[in-house]
């Protein structure tokens, strides 16, 4: 392989990049189950690493519990965090505690989506954009409210409605039919964008689809990216951005594994 020149020969990630290269194929190389591979792929995403960046300061919300914290890494290590057992659901909770990501009587799920939304809302509001929560009347068809929406033009003259929804990367589902990074986000911004699709025209929509790892779909790194953007405008901090993405990297890894063990109420 030839060697640099200058001026790239100046800039030390020139010369760090074949090694990392090189160390990321002999890590990929030794796993040939989906499983790691779709987790390998899916960690070196942009984004997927910006709670392990963050200051660990209670007061802004960038404080994850021991708990939390060493689901999150064993997820990204895929070791096995628990023994298998009877989830209360009905059906089997492996080593790898990855049902938990998905189970529909998993508590965590609606607390991350509720924890994200009203994240979303707020940083709206910060950046003046007046928003409101889960408003009534945008979709004619009964029972269908989106996450939140703004008040006054987002972008092009129109406001702006929003839905969150969180889906699990590693679900066997995702690994068969999406193994590159965001292939579970896309299809669920898809589907999200669907069910909305009876909006009035005054307002668009965007969809915030996450993954568990925590990928995001590509109009959603967009968007957060022009709020962050919009904060720093309002605020004079251009780190806004980037804690803006902590923030929601750290709600997506604070509900993980929560709610397949059966706690039994009698005391012995």
């Amino acid at each position: 392989m030839p060697l640099p020149v200058f001026p790239a020969s100046a800039k030390q990630a020139v010369w760090d990049a074949p090694a990392i290269t090189a160390d990321k194929t002999a890590v990929s190389s030794s796993y040939s189950d989906s499983y790691h591979q779709a987790r390998l792929s899916v960690v070196s995403t942009p984004h997927s690493s910006d709670w392990l960046h963050a200051l660990p300061i209670s007061a802004c919300g960038l404080r994850l519990d021991k708990e939390a914290v060493s689901v999150a890494v064993g997820l990204r290590l895929g070791v096995d965090l628990c023994t298998p057992h009877d989830c209360p659901c009905g059906k089997m909770a492996d080593a790898r505690g990855s049902h938990s990501l998905s189970c529909r009587l998993a508590f965590g799920r609606m607390a991350r989506c509720h924890e994200i939304n009203d994240l979303v809302w707020r940083a709206l509001c910060k950046a003046n954009v007046p928003s409101m929560r889960e408003p009534s009347g945008l979709v004619r068809i009964y029972g269908k409210l989106p996450d939140g929406s703004t008040l006054i033009p987002w972008h092009a003259g129109k406001a702006m409605a929003w839905d969150v929804t969180v889906v699990n990367t590693l679900s066997e589902s995702y690994l068969m039919l999406f193994a590159s990074p965001g292939g579970a986000a896309e299809p669920a911004a898809a589907r999200k964008s669907a069910k909305y699709s009876s909006l009035p025209p005054s307002h668009t929509f965007q969809p915030l689809a996450l993954e568990t790892l925590r990928p995001t779909n590509s109009t959603g790194i967009s968007f957060f990216t022009e709020l962050g953007h919009r904060l720093s405008d309002v605020s004079g901090d251009c780190r806004e951005t980037t804690h803006l993405f902590q923030r929601v990297s750290l709600a997506v890894q604070r509900y993980n594994f929560k709610g397949t063990f059966t706690v039994s109420t009698e005391l012995e």
